[in-house]
């Protein structure tokens, strides 16, 4: 039998690799950055047409190639970063294992033009498929110009995988996020079908928060800093009252290197304690830098998850910072970590000054039987104080009473069917479940996840049927998104207006909400807004549904009753009456049940001894 293992051809080794490395266009546009920003660039420029899928080309202005390292640049774990194993515990550049060109070569028509700032002429390559096509001496400015066209063209499948080009771009706004922002030193700009999106100059991390995020945080930021011999913190964190619905913009690093960790997430969450609901979120943008001998990027292709020699001090050291920061920015209510004043000021004696002993005073005449109060008075004022009391404890039981009237009397009523039929009387516990006696016993509903199926179900046939209706609001708002969420909303707009908001572009990254959904009630619209979207970016991560269903769930999630609202019996009615005119009433859009029964026998038995 002849032998079977065999070779691959670097072609299709090099499909393989790309495969892990270049899952999208999103993915080459990090890759490149990150070789630009190795460079050594000031200037960083990307160009992208038809969300990448036709170009992405990234011009800096760094130290550029000479023509033999150019040409092997493309070859497959060639790499100027590490020459031994040992060099993978001291890495401090972003890219190091030579596969991002090579991967990208292998499924694309690709263009490189570079100069080193030594040489008086530079070079070109053009490859495609992995093939060298052409190279020759070029005239060209000192730095690298890398393009990329057509991407995925020799790999149709992958391509026919693509999402439309508001989600390919929205996904490259996210990775140009994650590289810009622990980079503040470099300018960097973005182009998207000839329109400029991003024109980022140089300055401080604040301000390259606020020019990605938007103006409204300048105010929603509080700085973090501290220094530790395991690691150094700087960044911004979110203060408590900006915190969103759902996780907004939370960015870790290490080394300047974007991660993605739970771990450290759950120490700054837990900074928050006390501070925040139970289901918001803080915003924030924390650099961290540690030895490089003390972790391990080497653990996932897209490099953005890591091991830490030491978690436990890096969680400690994170929580308690923040906390620090929030203290110290006057968040929290806590003693000054400097010095609290109170102290300060208690003056200090010294072994001079002369301390008086202590005197008792005592006065031989007080006598304890003796009081000022005559006894006619005290008997007065005994006899006022029973009054007062009888008569309060007699409005007690009166209350009492009539209350445990109101309660007896819907016994009394039909509780044939579950079904409530009209007139019956429901009752609302703690603000979160309605109850209902029924034929069997006892019926319990769950109030918000009731809400939700009634929404959810509505939304789901307005957007179908393009027949949602609108409340206009007699002032107009106005909302600044990030660049990301504002792209999101282009992309959801026909689903939005499905749902009944009524939205308007006013500018880059910036809408006039006209109206919202008709049966939304005392709801601030930009809030409402901000919540859908940060909810469909978040079952976007956690559930795959189709993005009709996603903004009905989303919508219904914020848009209904929450826990602990107070409903009258008309409203409480209305609401059984809806749900039980759904498809499917006895659970949420999230697959929660919404309606349980507790049966008499069951009752009767928690009486019995």
């Amino acid at each position: 039998m002849s032998d079977i293992i065999q070779l691959l051809p670097d072609s299709v080794a090099n499909q393989i690799a790309a495969g892990e490395v270049i899952q999208r266009p999103a993915s080459a546009v990090k890759e490149l950055l990150e070789n630009a920003i190795d460079s050594g660039a000031t200037d960083i420029k990307l160009i992208v047409k038809d969300s990448g899928k036709t170009l992405i080309q990234v011009i800096d202005n760094g130290c550029g190639m000479s023509e033999t390292d150019a040409r092997m640049s493309f070859e497959r774990h060639a790499t100027s970063k590490i020459k031994k194993a040992d060099d993978l515990f001291n890495i401090r550049t972003k890219g190091f294992r030579g596969e991002a060109l090579a991967s990208i070569a292998a499924i694309a028509h690709v263009e490189l033009k570079t100069r080193r700032h030594i040489d008086e002429i530079g070079t070109r390559i053009e490859m495609e498929g992995s093939e060298v096509k052409s190279q020759n001496p070029f005239n060209s400015p000192v730095g690298t110009s890398f393009s990329v066209k057509n991407l995925f063209y020799n790999v149709p499948a992958r391509r026919n995988f693509l999402k439309s080009d508001q989600v390919e771009f929205r996904h490259i706004l996210e990775e140009f996020e994650r590289v810009v922002i622990p980079h503040p030193e470099i300018a960097f700009s973005l182009h998207h079908n000839n329109q400029a999106v991003f024109q980022l100059e140089k300055g401080s991390l604040k301000q390259r928060i606020v020019a990605l995020f938007g103006s409204n945080y300048n105010e929603r930021l509080a700085p973090l800093e501290q220094e530790t011999n395991i690691l150094n913190l700087i960044g911004y964190i979110g203060k408590p009252e900006f915190a969103k619905k759902k996780r907004g913009e939370q960015f870790f690093f290490i080394n300047k290197r974007f991660i993605k960790s739970a771990y450290l997430n759950h120490a700054v969450q837990g900074a928050y304690d006390e501070l925040l609901a139970r289901d918001s979120f803080p915003s924030y943008f924390i650099l961290m830098e540690v030895d490089p001998k003390t972790i391990d990027i080497n653990i996932h292709p897209t490099k953005t998850e890591i091991k830490f020699e030491d978690e436990k001090s890096i969680y400690a050291i994170l929580r308690s910072s923040v906390k620090l920061s929030l203290g110290k920015h006057n968040i929290t209510p806590t003693i000054d970590f400097n010095q609290e004043m109170s102290f300060a000021n208690i003056p200090l004696k010294s072994d001079k000054d002369f301390i008086p002993e202590p005197t008792i005073k005592v006065d031989p005449n007080y006598n304890p039987f003796k009081t000022s109060v005559s006894s006619t008075s005290y008997k007065k004022s005994e006899s006022v104080l029973n009054l007062s009391n009888k008569a309060n404890w007699e409005k007690l039981y009166e209350s009492i009473r009539a209350e445990t009237e109101q309660h007896q009397k819907p016994a009394e009523k039909d509780r044939e069917v579950i079904h409530v039929e009209e007139g019956s009387q429901v009752f609302q516990l703690h603000g979160k479940y309605i109850l209902s006696p029924i034929k069997s016993g006892l019926m319990i509903v769950d109030q918000q996840g009731a809400h939700e199926r009634i929404l959810y179900e509505q939304y789901v046939n307005s957007i179908a049927n393009h027949k949602a209706s609108s409340q206009q609001d007699l002032f107009p708002k106005t909302i600044e998104l990030s660049t990301v969420d504002a792209e999101l909303v282009k992309e959801l707009s026909a689903e939005i207006h499905g749902v009944g908001f009524d939205i308007s572009e006013f500018g880059k990254n910036t809408f006039v909400i006209n109206g919202i959904p008709a049966d939304v009630t005392n709801a601030d619209s930009a809030q409402l807004l901000e919540g859908l979207l940060e909810t469909y970016k978040l079952n976007l991560i956690e559930i795959k549904i189709d993005k009709r269903d996603n903004i009905a769930r989303s919508m219904a999630r914020n848009a209904a009753v929450k826990s602990g609202k107070s409903l009258t019996q008309s409203e409480m009615q209305s609401l059984i009456d809806r749900l039980f005119a759904c498809a499917m009433p006895y659970t949420s859009p999230s697959g929660k049940p919404i309606v349980t029964t507790m049966a008499v026998a069951d009752i009767e038995r928690l009486f019995k001894k």
